[in-house]
């Protein structure tokens, strides 16, 4: 398939459809050839990331929107105005590519329109340009609830959150030292001439100077390393997992705290829960490739009765569902799939598998909240309300007035994530 009628299928199925860029994507890359997926996957991404911006030019150039069947072929002309906007490629071929992908989507009549719109762009960018960053939504690129939310919670930092929202996410590795301790790797990456620098927080994680073929890294299909952002990392440093010790992953899918606590044990017995059967399939996938053994679980967190009977945990792990707020610039579909009505009904789904976990916990024990958001009301408020309804919780490492730790979306180069120590009173 041509490469841009491929990228307006997946912008039409993402925004119109209402599905994730993670399940559009590796659908649309089974179409075209291997050498694509790249250009495939940074027309997708950047289109998304300013989908304001090329909706503002769109709407200029046209004096009637495309819609029903020819939905589609609005998505192509957005394809076609973020190439002219900000890739480099030459103007003549991103123009003769979109024009030439109508046919793939069997819409030759439109070809016309399509190429006369994209030559209007070209012959009146820099007004055009200038107006699509005129308003909020074209300047910022983010819908008007996450900005509200950004202002109102980070008055000091919501612009540099936007502006790392915005960013491409760098490429994180998590070696396993089960083979290598980090600097050992470090070694292996000198030797084939790969740049990188280290995190001074996260002691597995290294950051590639540019995005690199996982294949091609050394002894990734060994199991050597794995690729992880470095805040999540991190989950096992709050975790502090020990040798001999019954742990639980609770939401584990894709598994990559999952094997993060089992590299750095080597007689813990881990269990895996996760109530997407589908996705749990990634967790085996990773498990596999990193010769390491878990209890995989199907089931539904709130409801621990129905998936265990065995004793309680040591320890507790909850990656808990959210918003997602805070991994933007990995998944810049976050910004349009998600709705400020979401917010209300992912907190009290967070605060009913809280308590559940909670009973699953032994005397003593200790239990990591952590979530992928930056919206208060899914971390330090809802650590808040749960601490006030629960006696036997014991904040650990941070103050009860701001519960936590808030890391910011490009803070030290990582994703935005929360976390909270709470620890379970032997009474």
């Amino acid at each position: 398939m041509n490469v841009r009628a491929a990228a307006a299928n997946v912008l039409f199925q993402v925004v119109d459809k209402g599905h994730s860029l993670s399940h559009a994507l590796p659908a649309a890359q089974k179409t075209i050839r291997p050498r694509d997926h790249a250009l495939l996957q940074e027309i997708c991404y950047g289109a998304l990331r300013y989908l304001p911006r090329l909706e503002s030019i769109a709407n200029e150039l046209m004096e009637n929107s495309l819609k029903g069947k020819k939905r589609v072929f609005h998505h192509l002309i957005l394809v076609g105005i973020y190439q002219l906007g900000f890739m480099r490629i030459p103007s003549h071929a991103a123009v003769g590519e979109t024009v030439e992908a109508t046919n793939t989507l069997r819409g030759p009549s439109l070809s016309g329109l399509i190429n006369a719109v994209l030559r209007n762009y070209l012959r009146s960018q820099e007004e055009l340009d200038a107006f699509s960053v005129s308003h909020n939504a074209g300047k910022y690129s983010h819908p008007s609830w996450i900005l509200k939310m950004l202002q109102e919670s980070y008055p000091e930092q919501w612009e540099t959150m936007i502006e790392a929202n915005n960013s491409k996410a760098p490429m994180w590795l998590r070696v396993n030292r089960q083979h290598h301790t980090r600097d050992e790797y470090l070694e292996l990456l000198k030797n084939e001439d790969i740049e990188f620098t280290t995190h001074p927080e996260a002691a597995d994680a290294i950051k590639l100077a540019a995005p690199f073929d996982v294949m091609k890294l050394p002894g990734f299909e060994k199991g050597w390393v794995s690729v992880q952002d470095a805040a999540a990392q991190l989950a096992v440093d709050y975790l502090k997992p020990q040798e001999g010790e019954l742990i639980l992953d609770c939401c584990a899918a894709p598994g990559g705290k999952t094997a993060h606590i089992l590299e750095h044990t080597t007689d813990t017995e881990v269990v895996a829960i996760d109530a997407d059967a589908k996705r749990l399939d990634r967790v085996y996938d990773n498990l596999d490739r990193l010769q390491l053994r878990a209890d995989v679980l199907c089931g539904d967190a709130r409801y621990p009765e129905e998936w265990w009977q065995g004793e309680q945990f040591d320890r507790i792990l909850l990656d808990a569902p959210c918003s997602a707020t805070g991994v933007i610039r990995r998944h810049p579909d976050i910004k349009w799939l998600r709705r400020a009505t979401d917010i209300d009904a992912l907190a009290e789904l967070q605060s009913e598998i809280m308590d559940a976990m909670w009973k699953q916990l032994k005397p003593g024990g200790t239990m990591v909240y952590a979530t992928c958001s930056v919206d208060p009301k899914e971390n330090a408020l809802q650590v808040s309300a749960f601490l006030d309804r629960t006696a036997s919780a014991e904040l650990i490492d941070s103050d009860r007035a701001a519960p936590g730790r808030q890391i910011l979306p490009g803070e030290e180069d990582m994703d935005g994530f929360y976390y909270a120590v709470l620890k379970k009173s032997q009474a």
